[in-house]
C-alpha cells in the first residue's frame, strides 16, 4: 500500500495479495447487484473476511491520520472503501427443516462481490453461532444480502430463507457523529420496521462504549419459518 503524492489517497494493489485470488472480487459496477445464488464455499467466505481484515491491518499500521477512503485497484477500475462492517451472527430460531427431521444451517452474507459465511451447525433448527464476519464497505454500497442454507455433502445446498440488511442508517449515523469515542452511550439512529423489509422490530443505532452498533432481528423471507439475530458494528478506516 502506498500514498499518492498528488491526491493523498492510499492505493492498495490487489495484485500484491498472494495467489491473486481476490483480483476480480472488486468490480465497481457490481456493488449494487449482489449475486442471487450461492456460488461460494466456506474457503471463499474466509477469503473475503481475510481481505477486510487485511485492509484494516494496513490502515492501523499506517502513520497517516488521513480519513480519506482507501482505494483498491481492480481490472475494472478503482474501488474506494469507506470502512468495515463487523457482523456478529448470534443465533437462528425455528429454522426450516431441509433434511429428514432437521437441517445443517449456515449463514452467507453478500455485499457486492464479497462473500462471508459462518460455520455449519449440524442437525439444529435453533443454531447458536456467536460468530464474527467482516465485510469492507465501498463508497457506492448497497444492502447486504443475508441467506441461510442447509449444508449438503452430496448435493447442492438448500436455501432456508433470506433477507436484506439496509446498512444506510448505521453508516449515515456513524459518519454524522464522527468519533464515537467522544460521546457517551446514546441512540443516534434507527432503521424502521415496514412491510418492505424483514425486520421483526425497529432496529436502533447506538453508541455503546465508544463503538457504533446496531442490533438486528430478522424474519427470514421466502421460507416457511425462521428468524435470525445479529449485530452490526461500524469500523471507520481511521481506527
Amino acid at each position: 500500500m502506498d500514498k499518492c503524492k498528488f491526491c493523498g489517497i492510499f492505493r492498495f494493489q490487489l495484485e500484491a495479495i498472494p495467489f491473486l485470488l481476490c483480483r476480480s472480487k472488486y468490480e465497481l459496477q457490481e456493488f449494487l447487484k449482489p449475486s442471487l445464488r450461492i456460488t461460494s464455499t466456506s474457503k471463499k467466505g474466509s477469503l473475503q473476511s481475510s481481505l477486510s481484515k487485511k485492509i484494516m491491518d494496513n490502515f492501523r499500521s499506517s502513520s497517516s491520520s488521513s480519513q480519506q477512503p482507501v482505494t483498491i485497484q481492480s481490472q475494472e477500475g478503482m474501488v474506494e472503501f469507506i470502512g468495515v462492517l463487523k457482523i456478529t451472527i448470534f443465533k437462528g430460531t425455528n429454522l426450516a427443516v431441509r433434511d429428514m427431521l432437521s437441517s445443517d444451517p449456515y449463514v452467507l452474507l453478500t455485499l457486492g462481490k464479497q462473500k462471508a459465511q459462518t460455520a455449519v451447525v449440524k442437525s439444529n433448527l435453533n443454531p447458536v453461532w456467536h460468530e464474527e464476519l467482516m465485510l469492507s464497505v465501498p463508497q457506492d454500497f448497497g444492502a447486504i444480502k443475508l441467506q441461510v442454507f442447509d449444508h449438503d455433502t452430496f448435493s447442492a445446498d438448500d436455501i432456508m430463507g433470506e433477507a436484506h440488511i439496509d446498512i444506510q442508517p448505521l453508516i449515515t449515523s456513524a459518519m454524522a457523529f464522527g468519533d464515537a469515542g467522544m460521546f457517551g452511550n446514546m441512540q443516534i439512529g434507527k432503521w424502521l420496521k415496514s412491510h418492505d423489509n424483514a425486520l421483526i422490530d425497529d432496529s436502533t443505532v447506538n453508541i455503546v462504549d465508544g463503538k457504533v452498533k446496531q442490533a438486528v432481528s430478522l424474519k427470514l423471507q421466502n421460507v416457511e419459518s425462521g428468524e435470525l439475530d445479529l449485530e452490526l458494528e461500524w469500523i471507520p478506516l481511521e481506527q
